[in-house]
């Protein structure tokens, strides 16, 4: 690297999702005294895109021009991908963990195996950094890691989870500063404008939303609802469910293609709900937060790290009902004792772009 060039920096994106999209067109738009050049894969097959996309790149021509730093996601096989490219084996490396394939459920239509497991771990130990989106990802990933070399037979190396996490650390996925708004008009506690704005999947809990707002009704807590969110050509048949049981309270229903309408909803609901079972970090609720929402979310995954304590109800995942019941309840109170949203103001873009910035120097600073 010259002293008048910029860094130049490739980006590996191998299931350039929604998320992950979103992620590397921030970072790069963010970040414009690097020189980025980004590869990334379309998010489809998944199991052949986790264990392959060093393959697909095999002979990828940018993989043979000279960089002074790799930044890859999760999905990326990195031990393979430099192992097939050695000019790549030195290059100082990043490896940014949108999530972990040790701590992603499994659903009945899937197979269980361990190489998605596998690639996150070998790809773990190839990279110089490793940052998490959430300390609950970094957390479920290192136990995990701990979990599965205590079962392996023989021959595994000293110290190794202690190593990676000597190396980590936590960098959320930042919220546009343009998404935090003040409200001019106050939440409507009567009758409050819920939002259910995730992808429309099992481990987002549409069966415990169903449960939820029926112990609404049990309750008679009145409400408005819209549900929105990435779909897919199958979806759970909870959705059919709450949206027959529930038709007269629904204010929207279903995929928002604008951004700027999406953007209006989030800042004219009142409150935004997770069911989920699975989520590494929740931009969903951070980005309702962040325009004004209070939140409803359950005492699990990465909520517990943003989200107030008297917004969340117990974590009862393995009694889906009595959990529907204790957020129903929890709302309710919520509402009544006049709670106040909470935007997470250290999830900020201005926050934190400037740690990126300086993770990004100190790799190049460093070589390693």
């Amino acid at each position: 690297m010259s002293a008048s060039s910029r860094p130049r920096i490739l980006l590996l994106s191998g299931y350039d999702v929604g998320s992950h999209r979103r992620w590397r067109e921030q970072l790069v738009a963010s970040q414009p005294e690097f020189d980025w050049q980004v590869l990334s894969l379309p998010p489809r097959h998944f199991r052949w895109r986790i264990r392959g996309n060093a393959l697909s790149w095999l002979d990828e021509p940018l993989l043979r021009d000279h960089w002074d730093l790799l930044v890859v996601t999760s999905m990326v096989d990195l031990a393979t991908l430099k192992g097939f490219q050695p000019q790549l084996a030195a290059v100082p490396t990043l490896l940014y963990m949108h999530e972990n394939q040790f701590a992603y459920p499994v659903s009945a239509q899937q197979h269980s195996s361990i190489d998605p497991q596998l690639v996150n771990l070998y790809s773990a130990i190839a990279a110089n950094r490793v940052a998490f989106n959430s300390e609950w990802n970094r957390r479920s990933f290192l136990d995990s890691v701990a979990a599965l070399l205590n079962k392996l037979p023989d021959a595994m190396p000293v110290d190794l989870v202690e190593r990676l996490r000597a190396k980590s650390r936590v960098l959320p996925v930042p919220i546009d500063d343009s998404l935090f708004v003040d409200r001019t008009t106050p939440l409507n506690r009567q009758q409050p404008h819920l939002l259910w704005n995730h992808r429309w999947e099992y481990d987002k809990g549409p069966d415990r939303l169903f449960n939820l707002l029926e112990q609404l009704v049990r309750l008679k807590q009145p409400f408005r609802l819209s549900v929105v969110g990435e779909q897919f050509r199958a979806r759970p048949a909870s959705f059919d469910a709450v949206q027959d049981a529930f038709s007269e309270q629904i204010e929207h229903w279903g995929y928002l293609d604008s951004v700027a309408d999406y953007h209006r909803l989030l800042a004219s609901a009142d409150v935004v709900v997770s069911t989920a079972v699975h989520d590494f970090q929740g931009l969903a609720m951070l980005e309702a937060m962040a325009s004004g929402c209070l939140a409803l979310a359950p005492e699990r995954l990465a909520y517990p790290e943003y989200v107030p304590p008297a917004q969340c109800y117990p974590d009862l995942e393995a009694d889906p009902e009595t959990e529907a019941r204790a957020a129903a309840e929890a709302l309710v109170a919520m509402l009544r004792a006049n709670e106040q949203p909470e935007p997470p103001e250290a999830w900020r873009l201005s926050q934190l772009g400037p740690q990126y910035r300086e993770l990004l120097w100190e790799m190049l600073a460093k070589g390693f």
